[in-house]
């Protein structure tokens, strides 16, 4: 036994592949019940969402297309990462594009994007598209997530510094309104240790939660085949969060390929809560295999999956391993 963790309060069982082919899931558990999902799809062609009661139930409720891509111009390729989020009344959906058939010094020359629905079901209604997310660089942008702590709206995306070596690094900034950013933009991480440069110098996909009095940004490292993996920064609560020293970053990846359960490349996840809201849980994408023929950006079998979060006794976040395939309804978490 562990004596470092915390007791979970529920046994939650999960299937897993929660959504198959769905890479860059993110999933939201509104105050209407549902839990609503989106996720980079193979084609890189449109935003999907999906909604269910269950977190299991997400892979056979219906699909609603919220947008696809232009026909040209910087919104016309690679759909990327979408999330979702509820901010004052309205829904929001940020993501990265590109322009078809160019690149950014040898780069996907994408850029973040906003869309807004006022329905109170995002599933229907009118997504109107908010523009660009303008930010210091004109540079390769991506992974936007947002979130609120005292009253003052964030956002945390990765981006590429024209003046540092590697892909890209993660940023944050204060926000005007969910598609405007205010104020210093700053940098948190960038690629550093030797699980986060294998392939490319990547620090990406960040995700945020908070807990035990600090606020925790997962994100994700390396190249997308069996060497991606996730980190971890943390911070007090009561800092200053646009004061880089206020983030501690662990020096070990937190959530990395397993073997033993046959699962590679995990990373990209989110967070969200259990039916009762008593338990964390983290969605994330991963591929039961390791050998990939070509570029693995390509390969679609990038999957979603759940699993619960534990805590250890002094407020951490514990990912543990990424569970093995579901054999049948008797797998447990």
């Amino acid at each position: 036994m562990n004596n470092n963790l915390e007791k979970s309060t529920i046994s939650e069982v999960f299937m897993n592949p929660l959504v198959e082919q769905r890479a860059d899931p993110w999933v939201y558990k509104h105050t209407d019940g549902y839990y609503y999902f989106t996720a980079s799809v193979p084609e890189f062609d449109r935003i999907e969402l999906r909604r269910a009661r269950r977190i299991q139930e997400l892979n056979a409720s219906d699909v609603a297309v919220a947008w696809t891509k232009h026909k040209e111009g910087p919104m016309s390729s690679h759909i990327w990462a979408p999330e979702i989020h509820f901010i004052h009344g309205k829904w929001y959906i940020y993501f990265a594009a590109a322009r078809s058939g160019d690149t950014d010094n040898g780069m996907f020359d994408h850029r973040m994007f906003v869309l807004e629905n006022d329905s109170s079901n995002p599933l229907e209604g009118t997504w109107i598209e908010k523009g660009q997310i303008v930010t210091k660089w004109d540079s390769f942008s991506l992974d936007a997530t947002t979130f609120e702590h005292r009253d003052i709206r964030y956002l945390v995306w990765a981006q590429k510094d024209p003046a540092i070596a590697g892909n890209s690094n993660l940023y944050m900034s204060a926000m005007a309104n969910p598609w405007t950013l205010q104020g210093e933009q700053v940098m948190l991480s960038k690629p550093e240790f030797a699980w986060e440069t294998i392939g490319f110098l990547v620090n990406e996909g960040p995700a945020v939660i908070r807990k035990n009095g600090r606020i925790f940004i997962s994100y994700s490292a390396s190249a997308t085949d069996y060497n991606y993996c996730m980190g971890l920064l943390s911070a007090d609560e009561n800092s200053d969060l646009l004061d880089p020293a206020s983030w501690t970053k662990a020096g070990h990846a937190v959530f990395q390929t397993n073997d033993e359960t046959g699962q590679y490349g995990p990373g990209h996840n989110c967070f969200t809560v259990s039916e009762d809201e008593t338990e964390d849980i983290f969605i994330y994408h991963a591929r039961n295999y390791k050998e990939i023929n070509g570029d693995p950006l390509y390969d679609p079998n990038r999957h979603a999956r759940a699993q619960v979060l534990k805590w250890s006794h002094d407020g951490a976040p514990l990912f543990g391993i990424p569970v093995r395939d579901s054999k049948d309804d008797t797998v447990q978490i």
